[in-house]
C-alpha cells in the first residue's frame, strides 16, 4: 500500500501551507474540525519515536508557524495538539502526523480535551486477576 503522505500529488484533498527543509503543514477542507491540519516529516517515519533531533526541531518550528497562520485565519479560542501511535490509539496512516486542532468556544464539546473520552467509565479496562 502506498503512504498517502509520501505520495501527496495523487493526495489531492491535502495541501501543502508551509514547509521547511525536513517537513510539511498540510491541511485538507474540513466540515468540523475547521482550521485543522497536521505536519509531516518528508521522510517516511512510522511514529513520533522514529524522527531525528532534527526532524524534532524542525516540527516545532513549523508548529509555530502554523499557530500564526490558524490564529490570523480562524481566531480559535484553544488548540489540541497530538499524535496517535499505533492503531490501538487511533494511528490509521502510518506515517506519523502531528495533529493540529483549533477550539473554539461555541463548539458542542468545548472543554473536553484530549483526555476527555479516556476518562469515561465506559473505557475501563477489564483487568483479570493473574489467580
Amino acid at each position: 500500500m502506498i503512504c498517502p503522505f509520501c505520495d501527496l500529488e495523487s493526495n489531492t484533498r491535502q495541501e501543502i501551507i508551509l514547509e521547511n527543509d525536513l517537513c510539511l503543514f498540510l491541511q485538507e477542507p474540513q466540515e468540523v474540525l475547521i482550521g485543522s491540519g497536521i505536519i509531516i516529516p518528508k521522510e517516511h517515519r512510522e511514529s513520533v519515536f522514529d524522527l531525528t533531533e532534527k526532524e524534532w526541531q524542525a516540527t516545532f518550528s513549523l508548529l509555530q508557524l502554523a499557530k500564526e497562520i490558524i490564529d490570523e485565519k480562524y481566531k480559535p479560542n484553544g488548540y489540541n495538539i497530538g499524535w496517535n501511535i499505533g492503531s490501538v490509539a487511533g494511528q490509521e496512516v502510518f506515517h506519523v502526523h502531528l495533529h493540529i486542532i483549533p477550539r473554539y468556544t461555541d463548539e458542542p464539546l468545548a472543554g473536553k480535551g484530549i483526555r476527555y473520552w479516556f476518562k469515561q467509565l465506559s473505557n475501563k479496562r477489564q483487568i483479570r486477576s493473574a489467580g
